[in-house]
């Protein structure tokens, strides 16, 4: 399972992952049987699994990414947030979800707890998304955090990272991937991406990270395109207001803008029409897209079945 993921993720055909957002519930079955009715299992690479986005309460990441595996023999990225744990929570997540054979590891140093939708939530956060990739270095060698030999040595980890899409000055970017790739990082995961002239650009500082990483596993190194499908204005106009390092153009902003004055129907033709062009493009110049859509897998099959 995971040599045919990784095999796919380094080869030029397309490489497709879609996110989960576990529930805010007891049951990640209505989720599962949502994924099933969007026929898009054979269509993609695997899945990943969040970690209590924006601080807000959802079930297990790790949990639910082991229910997820196993459903649909797929291999799932799951997310670990450094803002819930310490050193030891780390390692003990890690060396469990290992025996489950959940390998893909996606380090995330979390959204604030601030954010949180629980009262006087406060963030552990020893360090950053660093401390867990240079864990899962050490767990990879065989030995914990502190230096002593693990027995029985856990099965091989992949780490992933993330790395924002947008910058007025790219050499922040590029600092960032060179130090996550030095960390050992196999493969960086972008926020969402909404024109190619951002893409090509981040693709030339990628290639340049990997040139001046220090890691032997940064040679082997994938980028990896984020996108989140513009089906409707608000939604734009919050991405581009709110969230720092993406870019929206603002031909697309205005097109959604004006959709939206006609009406849902039309607001959300427009918004899949633009979305897939988006989706198109990025897929026909590099290949490989992470699909991120609030659990719209509908529309994830939509998107990939335009191609």
């Amino acid at each position: 399972m995971f040599s045919r993921f990784c095999k796919e993720l380094h080869s030029r055909e397309n490489f497709i992952t879609v996110e989960i957002t576990p529930p805010h519930g007891a049951s990640i079955g209505t989720i599962l049987d949502k994924i099933k009715s969007s026929n898009i299992v054979d269509k993609i690479s695997g899945f990943s699994v969040t970690d209590n986005p924006l601080a807000k309460l959802k079930m297990s990441a790790i949990l639910s990414a082991i229910k997820v595996q196993q459903e649909f023999k797929k291999p799932v990225i799951t997310t670990i947030s450094m803002r819930d744990r310490n050193k030891l929570s780390l390692q003990s997540d890690l060396l469990g979800a290992n025996d489950f054979n959940l390998r893909l590891i996606l380090a995330l140093t979390g959204d604030p707890a601030k954010l949180s939708d629980q009262p006087e939530v406060k963030g552990v956060l020893e360090r950053d998304s660093t401390l867990l990739l240079s864990i899962i270095y050490k767990l990879n060698n065989g030995f914990d955090y502190s230096g002593k030999e693990l027995k029985p040595k856990p099965k091989p980890i992949y780490p992933f990272a993330v790395s924002n899409s947008y910058a007025k000055d790219y050499n922040t970017i590029k600092k960032r991937m060179i130090k996550k790739l030095n960390y050992g990082a196999r493969a960086i995961i972008t926020q969402p991406l909404y024109d190619t002239n951002s893409a090509k650009k981040l693709l030339e500082i990628f290639s340049e990270a990997k040139e001046l990483s220090i890691r032997d596993t940064a040679k082997e190194a994938e980028l990896i395109f984020g996108q989140f499908p513009a089906i409707r204005a608000r939604t734009v106009n919050f991405i581009s207001d709110k969230v720092p390092g993406i870019y929206v153009p603002k031909e697309i902003i205005d097109e959604m803008n004006l959709a939206a004055m006609d009406g849902i129907e039309r607001e959300e033709e427009v918004g899949l029409r633009v979305s897939q062009q988006i989706f198109n493009d990025i897929i026909e110049l590099h290949g490989k897209v992470h699909l991120m859509t609030h659990n719209r897998f509908d529309l994830c099959s939509k998107l990939i079945d335009g191609l």
